[in-house]
């Protein structure tokens, strides 16, 4: 009996650009030796179930079905994906499980299940057309219009779940495409600057008869090394809390800018929301945290892409939380706070960041400028802040 020497390590590879996802499924079933795919086929939830292969390099090793949860095909998923995953872990016959997301799905939700099954997710991956990148981020049609909604609830839209795709992995495996260009790659490099780049294709399979490095051990794909090299759920969610998020830096480079605004004043709330629309606009994506002054107790995330805006509580600034509280905060938002701390405000500021081809930098800074408190508006303090015209309250679902 054959007795594999390696512990399972899951792989999830996500996106909605379906065809560098599967290009990059393929490259890792070709690369990594003992390679399974897990893919849940979320199209077939109208009929009741979704559909459930496990496939190798020689094709479908198996097949099944998992009914809806509450009507939820994501939730099926969630329902289905560990026990599938510990059995061949329990097997232990497969060195490598990649985890195939279907289009919508979000890689988050789903590193975090496998995480908490007690398995070991060793690589979260986003595939990518650089040439459809500014396409996916300005789509605001439904999921649901294109028959990708993972729920009958779903209300996401494709450029809100392209840009939570993207930005959630550290790795992006890019597909060869002959259509992008300079301000395409650019685009990608400002939005995830964090993240590992990897083409699918180029560099040598482990699977290569001989193949070595200089130690003489197997050589492995760049790709393969990306899936394998490990994965930090709790920092990966950090890295996307509003609290704490690693947004990108000033960038301005092949056509392509990304603006940092960075203030201690709060906005106007009246004059905010009638901004809101040019706001959401100006970029092609646009993130952050902001501080408004009829809630000023309220850390609120701005969350825009498509031309359509996400506004909601985040929960409260460090600063409006009794000394006793801090203790209960995680060291990485204490950390974040610190860094923003002000002897008056503490850690209440705008941090807001907007990327996009073609972005008119200076117009937008005035236009963010033009909504914050005027001085006599400060002046007035927070009593006379709350009595300001409570213009997100429907936003906020106040």
């Amino acid at each position: 009996m054959q007795v594999h020497e390696h512990e399972l390590s899951v792989a999830i590879v996500g996106g909605l650009h379906a065809d560098a996802r599967k290009a990059t499924v393929a490259r890792l079933l070709a690369d990594v030796l003992g390679s399974v795919v897990l893919h849940h086929d979320l199209a077939t939830a109208v009929a009741g179930t979704v559909v459930r292969t496990i496939s190798d390099t020689t094709g479908i090793l198996s097949a099944g079905e998992a009914p809806l949860v509450n009507d939820c095909a994501c939730c099926a998923l969630r329902e289905d994906l560990v026990p599938e995953l510990r059995r061949l872990a329990d097997a232990g016959q497969t060195r490598l499980a990649i985890v195939e997301l279907w289009d919508s799905v979000e890689p988050k939700a789903m590193a975090e299940v496998v995480t908490a099954g007690g398995l070991t997710v060793t690589g979260v991956i986003t595939a990518v057309d650089p040439a459809l990148l500014l396409p996916y981020l300005g789509n605001g049609d439904d999921l649901a219009d294109g028959g990708l909604a993972a729920a009958a609830t779903d209300q996401r839209t494709v450029a809100d779940t392209f840009a939570r795709q993207l930005e959630y992995a550290t790795v992006l495996a890019l597909v060869d495409s002959p259509e992008a260009d300079d301000e395409d790659r650019e685009l990608l490099a400002q939005l995830h600057p964090t993240a590992r780049q990897v083409p699918v294709t180029g560099g040598r399979p482990g699977g290569s008869a001989g193949a070595t490095d200089a130690t003489g051990a197997p050589s492995i794909s760049a790709l393969a090394s990306a899936a394998l090299a490990g994965f930090d759920v709790e920092a990966a969610a950090a890295a996307q809390h509003p609290a704490c998020a690693l947004l990108p830096a000033e960038a301005d480079a092949h056509g392509v800018s990304t603006l940092v605004w960075h203030r201690r004043r709060p906005f106007h709330p009246e004059r905010l929301y009638e901004a809101l629309e040019d706001l959401t606009c100006a970029a092609a994506r646009s993130r952050g945290r902001f501080w408004l002054a009829d809630h000023p107790d309220t850390l609120l995330h701005w969350d825009a892409a498509g031309g359509a805006l996400c506004v909601e509580s985040a929960g409260p600034w460090l600063a409006s939380l009794p000394d006793a509280a801090w203790d209960m905060v995680p060291p990485v938002r204490r950390a974040a706070a610190a860094l923003d701390w002000h002897p008056e405000h503490g850690d209440c500021c705008q941090h807001l960041v907007f990327t996009s081809p073609g972005l008119d930098r200076d117009g937008l800074a005035q236009l963010l400028e033009s909504c914050l408190l005027t001085d006599a508006e400060y002046a007035g303090g927070r009593t006379a802040w709350k009595r300001l015209p409570p213009a997100f309250d429907t936003l906020l679902e106040v």
